[in-house]
């Protein structure tokens, strides 16, 4: 994997930080220093952490896993949703659902749902409902795609999250640690770096820096989902079995 750039991470201000009142003291180890009242980012360090994530990341995807990515604020939900869909990955836009990991039976319990009512519509069975019941139905279906939607193909929970702000999005990441999930987040200097597993100090709410890590992070997955790809085909292709086949040799001549 080729290693980040940080004329590019420059460029896209990765390093503004947030003003100094308002920083974590645990970021301390990865701001450069203080300009105009703002924390600046040690980029050389955002560098190394992106690659360490990175790094981790694709070994994740090469085992074929899945990483559920989280971002609701809104310079970063179009972007998460982007990538995600263009990886094949889950992805949470919307609010958090309280439970989404720790409650995931009842979670897929909302999805088969949601299933269920696109099943009566391609049977039929929903237009044998009253029209005040069709109603119902579909503002149901719509309340759950616009929360579910992104994780309807999820079956299990996922190998990994990766979080944009992890303040904005606290509850996925207390849910994740409970159950032992790796947390990848970009993490602005207003925030504890020691909730999460794989820190990459950055401004997290500048579109272009979010867009900057993710294509970033989308790259390195891809190289391991391509793995994962190989892996398969390599499987599928060890040598079978030779075909048994009759021993004619002693065979009566007529």
């Amino acid at each position: 994997m080729a290693k980040t750039n940080v004329k590019d991470l420059l460029e896209a201000g990765v390093h503004f930080g947030h003003m100094t009142r308002k920083w974590n003291p645990n970021m301390a180890p990865y701001i450069f220093m203080e300009k105009n009242g703002i924390h600046i980012i040690d980029l050389h360090k955002t560098a190394v952490k992106l690659d360490e994530a990175c790094n981790a990341l694709e070994k994740i995807t090469s085992a074929n896993k899945k990483v559920l990515f989280v971002a609701t604020k809104k310079q970063a939900k179009e972007i998460v949703a982007k990538h995600a869909q263009e990886l094949g990955m889950p992805y949470i836009t919307e609010r958090w659902p309280g439970g989404m990991l720790t409650n995931f039976v009842t979670i897929r319990k909302a999805v088969k749902k949601m299933n269920a009512i696109d099943k009566m519509k391609k049977d039929g069975t929903f237009e044998t409902l009253s029209k005040k019941e069709r109603l119902q139905v579909d503002r149901q279906r719509a309340n759950l795609e616009k929360n579910l939607g992104s994780i309807a193909d999820m079956v299990r929970l996922p190998s990994a999250l990766f979080v944009v702000d992890i303040l904005s999005e606290h509850i996925a990441v207390t849910e994740a640690k409970k159950l032992g999930i790796p947390v990848f987040a970009i993490v602005d200097t207003n925030s504890d770096p020691r909730k999460v597993d794989y820190v990459i100090p950055g401004n997290d709410d500048a579109s272009k820096s979010i867009n900057m890590i993710l294509s970033i992070v989308s790259d390195a997955i891809k190289n391991g989902q391509s793995q994962g790809t190989n892996n398969q085909q390599e499987d599928s292709n060890e040598e079978e079995p030779e075909p048994i086949t009759a021993d004619v040799s002693d065979t009566d001549e007529e």
